[in-house]
């Protein structure tokens, strides 16, 4: 009888949603981190579209680099298995034992509540067949494209399919086809951007941002 109680005691307690678990996770991490195994672990559940949110979270930071390049690996090799169909995600012991500090669990969550807090919010299930088995292994197949951009060492190329892959994920988690077509056409554009324009657009592209901010 303790057990239950306890057990019903820390499941009352356990954030709710996926963006409160995040800030949960960086707020109680170690003073040394926790390696990526132990982070998907501490998720709670086992699924993509949980596990490719929380990855995507710190690949959406801009003018970020190294660090989107090596977590797209793992976000890649995810997109794969559900592309395949593979009913539960598996992560590689090479990339498991990769670690994440605490300061960086503490910015992803920062991250995600800011600016994905309001989009799980207003998620509901709706146009249900695109996260149907079908659907989610077209999604998983166009997910490895986005991450294979994030690995092109220019200016954005990990924030637009960073962003593109959180939306669409947490699509996936809340069956929200709405929000899943709006991360697959974010992605989308920007890869035809990136090919038929190439750096040159992508430059310009800053420039005329930074002209608007400034």
């Amino acid at each position: 009888m303790a057990d239950m109680s306890d057990e019903q005691s820390h499941t009352a307690d356990a954030p709710q949603g996926l963006v409160a678990r995040l800030v949960h996770i960086g707020e109680t991490a170690p003073a040394d981190g926790l390696s990526l195994g132990d982070f998907m672990e501490s998720l709670g559940e086992r699924a993509f579209g949980v596990m490719l949110f929380a990855l995507a979270i710190p690949v959406c930071i801009p003018f970020l680099y190294g660090i989107p390049q090596i977590i797209s690996l793992p976000m890649m090799a995810l997109a794969f298995q559900m592309a395949v169909g593979r009913s539960e995600p598996w992560m590689p012991q090479k990339f498991a034992g990769r670690r994440l500090s605490k300061d960086g669990l503490q910015t992803m969550g920062r991250q995600a509540k800011r600016w994905f807090g309001w989009i799980e919010a207003i998620a509901r299930p709706r146009l249900l067949f695109l996260s149907g088995r079908i659907g989610e292994r077209m999604v998983g197949g166009v997910f490895c494209l986005f991450c294979a951009s994030i690995l092109v060492p220019l200016p954005l190329t990990n924030s637009t399919p960073g962003i593109a892959v959180a939306i669409a994920s947490l699509g996936l988690i809340t069956r929200d086809g709405l929000l899943i077509l709006a991360g697959l056409v974010l992605g989308l554009v920007w890869i035809t951007i990136l090919v038929v324009g190439g750096p040159t657009l992508i430059y310009a592209l800053i420039e005329w941002v930074r002209a608007i901010v400034n």
